[in-house]
């Protein structure tokens, strides 16, 4: 997902925490918002939640932030976003989590609307392999929806927002009449009496299930309070009667996973998701690749899937850098995690207060007034009411629905082919460009209105027609400073990323060289551009190693280096006392003009005590004195075996390697 750059935020470009370089935002919502961000130690790109800093003092919401950071870090799984960190910063606290680089399943279900079965069940079955982790783990997620599901650039699916999540057993029934999530996804549980266990999520993902094969959400209302009756009164719809190239299993399938009554639906994820493989199973090649409105085909452009199983492909969308949290919906989202409050007479039975009143057993209903089709004018006035009747009646059909006709789903058809559809259907077209990553060059991206809703007969509708790939090309910035550099590969829609530094003869020390890719080159955005910075002209470090400290320091800076001299002084076997001992970097070395260089004194070389082996027989003297690190010499006067004089003498120093001097008689 693109970066939100329409606001300028104080925390993009600060460090948090002395760690997180914040690079720029990706979402917000009502508890935090999301950054992209750079971790300095490791050296590697996440994504940092940061909650709003007037929320900070609020227990509840630091209680459920880092309870999402505790329960995420229980989940060593693929498929979900992970939780690297948790901590605080001033009045920020933070979660530094998995960057996704890729789209939401919302982005998707945007671009596409309904999808194919193949491509329906490669996004819900490693979903369903996250949350069967959760439930097996003893976790509910609380707020599945499509916003949740990530879908990477490398096809992998991933599950986020663990914001809601509480421990199975756990109640969660509002006792303030409030029920938390997303309307739409709500399980008539959660809205009855609010207490939660892993069939909840069953019921959501049924629903998500439902709006990828229909392409739509299964209830409309323009109030949250009508959406939950619908959920508590009506049982969700089969997606055929939507779509009718949906197979039958399908229908059964989300029929089971959404039944109103929890105990008739699969105890948890795992569960399901065995159901799942064994429909996909029964399925043929021709149900799987059925286009939702047309006969079987593949469309182009599909992302590898390499966590799913047992089909590998998913439809991509144009976006791209995003990892999902709780209370933080993507730019664009439909429907964000909210608080729906209820009227305190409701808090006993808010089923009660989804359902309207039953007629009292002895109250019979309501009879038409007596004598409405009796008039004294006789048949004449009669008929003459009924054409009136007849008459308001067409009118208000007309009104209402007789002048409307629906958007005919266009969505990567070619241009021709698009226009072509959109005539028979009685409406005129126009057409503009956009860039998509997955819809191949001249076909429609999205519609406007979009498939499905409703426009007059004579309406026209707004294509969007592929360019292809957005590429930006990578400024040349070559001889900038650091921070220009990276101030215009940002602007290029790209991420300045590592910083290295090598010599150059040409380029002036601070400048830049290059960079990775080369200038010039064409790329997607968000892609990270590696930079590397002079050092200047490369220096020899000289050999002054024996000279005198001034004599060294002359010669080194004549060089062009700045000299520090060490503290204390080593001992040296080949440097003089008071002499220079040691140099780093050493000689031969290639340094920068202007690095320093540090020297070291020599005590001169390191002594110690002779042995004294006078009186010892010459074998036994040598041996003493070569384990004492010294070199031996032997001069034998008489012939004899026994050391009578030794020089140096014994208990004097020698330096190490040494050599000694026995005289044998």
């Amino acid at each position: 997902m693109a970066v939100d750059t329409s606001v300028q935020d104080p925390l993009v470009g600060q460090v948090l925490d002395g760690r997180y370089l914040v690079e720029g935002r990706i979402a917000v919502g009502g508890m935090a918002t999301v950054y992209r961000a750079t971790d300095t130690r490791l050296d590697r790109e996440l994504a940092l939640k940061v909650m709003h800093p007037s929320l900070a003092d609020d227990a509840v919401f630091v209680e459920r932030f880092i309870r999402e950071a505790k329960a995420v870090a229980k989940l060593a799984h693929p498929n979900v976003v992970g939780v690297f960190d948790q901590g605080t910063d001033g009045t920020y606290v933070y979660l530094a989590m998995e960057y996704v680089a890729g789209c939401t399943l919302r982005d998707v279900l945007r671009e596409r609307g309904a999808l194919q079965v193949h491509a329906a069940l490669d996004i819900l079955e490693p979903v369903l392999a996250a949350l069967g982790a959760a439930h097996r783990a003893g976790l509910v997620h609380r707020d599945m929806k499509p916003e949740n599901v990530l879908i990477g650039d490398d096809g992998r699916v991933k599950v986020a927002d663990f914001g809601l999540v509480r421990v199975i057993d756990t109640k969660t029934s509002a006792s303030t009449g409030a029920v938390l999530g997303t309307v739409s996804y709500l399980a008539p549980e959660q809205i009855g009496h609010g207490t939660v266990d892993q069939r909840a999520d069953v019921y959501a993902c049924g629903v998500v299930l439902y709006e990828m094969l229909a392409g739509r959400k299964p209830y409309d209302g323009d109030t949250p309070v009508k959406v939950m009756y619908q959920h508590v009164n009506e049982d969700v719809p089969a997606p055929s009667a939507a779509v009718p190239t949906v197979p039958p299993l399908l229908d059964a399938l989300v029929a089971r996973a959404c039944a109103r009554p929890q105990q008739e639906r699969p105890a948890d994820a795992v569960e399901l998701l065995a159901e799942v493989r064994t429909a996909r199973a029964a399925l043929s090649a021709e149900e799987l690749d059925a286009l939702p409105g047309g006969p079987a085909a593949r469309p182009s452009g599909p992302v590898a899937v390499p966590g799913a199983e047992p089909s590998d492909t998913v439809p991509a969308a144009g976006t791209t850098g995003t990892a999902g949290t709780a209370g933080t919906p993507p730019p664009g989202s439909e429907e964000p995690t909210s608080v729906v409050a209820l009227p305190e007479d409701a808090l006993t039975d808010r089923t009660a207060r989804l359902m309207p009143p039953a007629p009292a057993p002895d109250d019979p209903p309501a009879a038409p007034a007596a004598g409405w089709f009796r008039s004294r004018r006789g048949p004449l006035a009669v008929l003459v009411a009924l054409l009136v009747v007849l008459g308001v009646g067409a009118g208000v059909w007309y009104i209402n629905d007789g002048q409307f006709t629906t958007v005919p789903g266009v969505l990567s058809l070619p241009q021709a082919k698009a226009e072509q559809k959109l005539d028979r259907a009685g409406l005129d077209s126009k057409v503009k460009q956009g860039f998509s990553l997955t819809v191949p060059r001249g076909s429609v991206i999205a519609t406007d209105p979009s498939p499905g809703r409703r426009i007059r007969g004579n309406g026209t509708v707004t294509l969007t027609v592929s360019k292809g790939p957005q590429h930006v090309r990578v400024p040349d910035v070559a001889g900038r400073d650091l921070a220009t550099a990276r101030k215009e590969i940002k602007e290029a829609s790209l991420v300045p990323s590592t910083v290295t530094e090598s010599f150059s003869d040409d380029v002036p020390r601070g400048r830049v060289v290059a960079t990775d890719p080369a200038g010039t080159t064409q790329l997607d955005p968000g892609t990270r551009v590696a930079i590397t910075v002079s050092r200047g002209r490369p220096v020899d470090v000289p050999d002054v190693v024996g000279e005198s400290v001034t004599d060294a320091q002359q010669d080194l800076e004549a060089a062009g280096l700045k000299v520090v001299l060490a503290p204390g002084k080593v001992f040296s076997d080949v440097a003089d006392k008071d002499k220079v001992a040691l140099v780093s970097p050493g000689k031969g070395s290639q340094v920068a003009r202007g690095d320093s260089v540090t020297i070291t004194v020599s005590k001169g070389q390191q002594q110690f005590p002779v042995p004294d082996v006078t009186g010892k027989s010459s074998g036994d003297a040598k041996k003493i004195l070569q384990a004492a690190g010294f070199d031996v010499r032997v001069i034998n006067v008489f012939f004899g075996s026994t050391v009578f004089s030794q020089s140096p003498d014994g208990g004097s120093q020698a330096p190490k390697g040494a050599t000694i001097t026995l005289w044998v008689r």
